[in-house]
């Protein structure tokens, strides 16, 4: 596999789940080495910004030893392009440039150890929005929410969710509308709406169940729009799901049959009592 491939695979296999692996509502710094200080750019910023760590700071191998640490055992890196430039004279005795794609690997310094880390100075201010606060403080019975890390996610096995520390979000708004998306896919759990997407804990796990994740970003949608968010919000959300217009195009009727359980898993989140558990699509 050349360099061009491998750099495709790893963003496809992302965008093949239905997600788009460099959104991030939250910040985590600029990807930058943190041996040499130097910035990463173009797609690398796209790969590195698709994991799932909240440091900004990556390194080689190498670059762990000399600084004193080490990669942990057992930990995957990730792969960074460069273009290396050789020149060849040609038989006219003109010098010629020749550029060719490489890459090498690259470790976050959440994956190493013994490696001294400068704590990150991007702090956001991201205040509480009342309106949102009620809505999840609302919630009936709902799941643990714990804050810290540099993934946003909810595990049913534990019905906890896990979010990045607040101040890493780039405002109030995508704090909540990430947490909504989280909370609706807690819904989905066994002892709530049990939703199949949810309790196929294979699938879910891997993120592979397109359908549950189109459920949690309309709910997360009817939920900004309950608390009053601005539509900029909205707007992301709605990118969000276009990433699924391929899907959306061979089963036109996923967006109605998603709509009608996001309203159920926002009614529950709400504590609203409908007494109509039959969907919209199946009663029309």
């Amino acid at each position: 596999m050349n360099t061009y491939e491998i750099v495709s695979a790893r963003i496809l296999e992302s965008l093949e789940r239905g997600v788009v692996p460099w959104r991030k509502p939250w910040s985590c710094g600029a990807p930058r080495n943190l041996f040499s200080g130097h910035e990463y750019r173009g797609v690398n910023v796209l790969i590195l910004r698709s994991t799932r760590h909240a440091s900004p700071f990556w390194l080689t191998y190498r670059q762990a030893r000399m600084l004193g640490g080490s990669v942990r055992r057992g930990e995957h890196g990730y792969p960074i392009v460069f273009w290396n430039v050789s020149e060849q004279q040609a038989t006219d005795g003109a010098v010629q440039k020749r550029f060719v794609l490489r890459h090498f690997t690259v470790f976050n310094a959440e994956q190493t150890e013994g490696v001294h880390v400068p704590p990150s100075t991007e702090v956001q201010r991201v205040d509480p929005i009342a309106e949102c606060e009620q809505v999840v403080a609302g919630y009936v019975g709902g799941p643990v929410i714990r804050h810290g890390g540099g993934r946003a996610c909810y595990f049913p096995a534990l019905d906890e969710i896990r979010m990045p520390p607040r101040e890493q979000f780039t405002s109030s708004e995508e704090y909540y509308s990430t947490l909504f998306h989280e909370l609706a896919h807690s819904t989905g759990a066994v002892h709530r709406l049990a939703r199949k997407g949810v309790i196929n804990q294979g699938s879910f796990a891997a993120h592979g169940y397109a359908f549950e994740e189109l459920v949690a970003e309309c709910t997360s949608a009817f939920l900004a729009a309950h608390a009053g968010i601005s539509l900029a919000t909205l707007d992301n959300s709605a990118a969000y799901i276009a990433s699924w217009a391929k899907k959306l195009r061979s089963e036109p009727r996923w967006i109605v049959d998603a709509a009608s359980q996001a309203a159920k898993a926002a009614d529950r989140i709400l504590g609203r009592r409908t007494g109509n558990e039959v969907s919209d699509a199946a009663a029309a």
